[in-house]
């Protein structure tokens, strides 16, 4: 994998700027997940971290291997009908991001692949580093 190349997927672009959350306090972890027969999947689908600003960034993945990280505030829930719905909510205690809250984020680290765009994003904080990658289409959060 190549490391600090500034390069946007095919097909989605580029994105924020991951160094622009360098400084910035994060203040709030958003996420959804898929809900089905009122369990809940294994993994998140997409995370908003909010910043002490008000500013929001979303991070997911899409099914050819880009992680998109992109300036979105959060949707709302939906129903999919037999497939189960997808819920939005505050979720900072249920992920590596929980001890980071109200800490700045010292350093971003982007990895890209030359067919894919960008594949993981690692955000450097006081107390550790969080991961945040694309891993066979899903969101992968990972505490370093």
């Amino acid at each position: 994998m190549e490391s600090e190349k500034s390069n946007g997927c095919p097909l989605h672009g580029g994105g924020v700027a991951a160094q622009s959350l360098v400084g910035h306090l994060l203040a709030e972890v958003v996420g959804s997940q898929h809900v089905y027969g009122g369990d809940a999947s294994a993994g998140l689908l997409d995370v908003w971290l909010i910043d002490d600003r008000g500013a929001t960034v979303h991070v997911t993945t899409r099914s050819d291997g880009c992680l998109i990280v992109e300036d979105s505030e959060p949707h709302t829930g939906y129903d999919m009908g037999d497939s189960g719905r997808v819920t939005v909510g505050a979720i900072g205690n249920e992920t590596p991001f929980a001890d980071h809250i109200g800490e700045s984020i010292l350093a971003v680290r982007e990895e890209h692949e030359p067919n894919t765009g960008r594949v993981a994003l690692e955000l450097s904080f006081p107390k550790g580093r969080i991961r945040c990658e694309s891993w066979t289409g899903d969101l992968r959060l990972t505490l370093m």
